[in-house]
């Protein structure tokens, strides 16, 4: 594992130290699990105690913590940035030499850069384009025409169906597939008659879809994903969807054909958004949240059918009274008897 002085890492991390600037770490852990040689981070008082109790040598920390156990500290502007820097510095990802592995199928039509890595069991498909540095890791398929700029990494296990087009360091992990058929059918004569999708689909540079993600090409034209967009694992895009850039789409949404996102949106878990809608820039919607109208700009939305958050919560705060309130009125209605009048 790699090792490094405090002052290097104060250093990568526009912090400074207070302690043994030489101090060597070799490995990065909670403070439940740390032992010498480790740094670990506290981000509050609570966690901080418990991190200067541990075996940790060094602890990473925002504000100004002063240790009673004499150990070294790293103070940094945002500790929760600085443990997301610094994990891949003792975690590097693993290295994948370049070349195709021999039992990778790659279509001699396809473009694979020399520097990109094909692992075992891979399908490149025609005029395929690999670009510089990117990594299959194993049994993905990449159907004809698929662009991949550089530096993407294809997890195992991934489907790209034909004309996907990935920006650069596009992260796309085990299961997904991207460009299946939108679902799109016609009632016609008593069947379902199907609609083609001829679409395609587009993941701008630096988008991360987690695991078993579903991300469904256009009827015509292209559903798009923006830049910087973060996709978590059982996620359903449907065809002619388009993401803004640096949204945060969280686990098991599903999001109904044609609906447009805007920028810095979040999605929290288990949300279901209607077709054809409008979500604006910076828009919040709350776990569990069923959306069937557009959200302007910045608000913050939750409930089924989805309100913004004020509206919801007021009627959240009345059905907590209902019990009360029908009480209440049993009383009344007791004290009221059969002729209306009070007792």
């Amino acid at each position: 594992m790699p090792a490094f002085s405090a002052a290097e890492l104060a250093e990568r991390l526009g912090g400074r130290v207070v302690g043994d600037s030489g101090l060597t770490l070799t490995g990065f852990a909670p403070a439940d699990s740390a032992k010498t040689g480790d740094l670990t981070f506290a981000e509050n008082e609570s966690y901080f105690a418990r991190a200067d109790q541990s075996a940790a040598s060094s602890v990473l920390v925002a504000g100004e913590f002063t240790s009673t156990t004499g150990k070294t500290l790293l103070h940094v502007p945002n500790a929760r940035i600085a443990y997301a820097q610094v994990l891949p510095l003792f975690f590097p990802e693993p290295i994948h030499a370049p070349g195709i592995d021999p039992t990778a199928v790659v279509s001699a039509t396809a473009q694979v850069d020399p520097t990109a890595h094909i692992g075992p069991l891979c399908i490149v498909g025609e005029r395929a384009r690999i670009g510089p540095g990117c990594v299959l890791v194993g049994q993905d398929y990449v159907g004809d025409d698929c662009v991949l700029g550089e530096g993407c990494r294809l997890f195992p296990n991934v489907t790209l169906y034909a004309r996907t087009s990935l920006g650069r360091r596009v992260r796309i992990h085990s299961g997904t597939v991207v460009g299946a058929d939108g679902f799109g059918y016609v009632f016609d004569a008593g069947a379902h008659r199907k609609v083609p999708q001829v679409g395609h689909v587009i993941l701008h540079d630096d988008v991360e879809l987690g695991a078993n993600v579903s991300i469904d090409r256009a009827a015509l034209g292209a559903t798009v994903i923006g830049r910087g967009t973060k996709v978590d694992n059982l996620v359903q895009i449907a065809h002619n969807v388009s993401i803004g850039e640096h949204c945060i789409v969280v686990a098991q949404v599903g999001i109904a054909g044609s609906t447009k996102i805007g920028n810095y949106v979040t999605i929290a878990g288990q949300v279901g958004i209607a077709g054809h809608l409008r979500i604006a820039d910076k828009v919040t919607i709350a776990a569990q949240s069923g959306v069937m109208n557009h959200i302007p700009e910045g608000q913050k939305w939750m409930g089924s059918p989805a309100q913004p958050d004020r509206v919801n919560k007021r009627q959240l705060l009345a059905i907590e009274r209902l019990p009360e309130l029908l009480r209440r009125v049993h009383e009344l209605e007791r004290r009221l008897g059969p002729g209306g009048d009070l007792a």
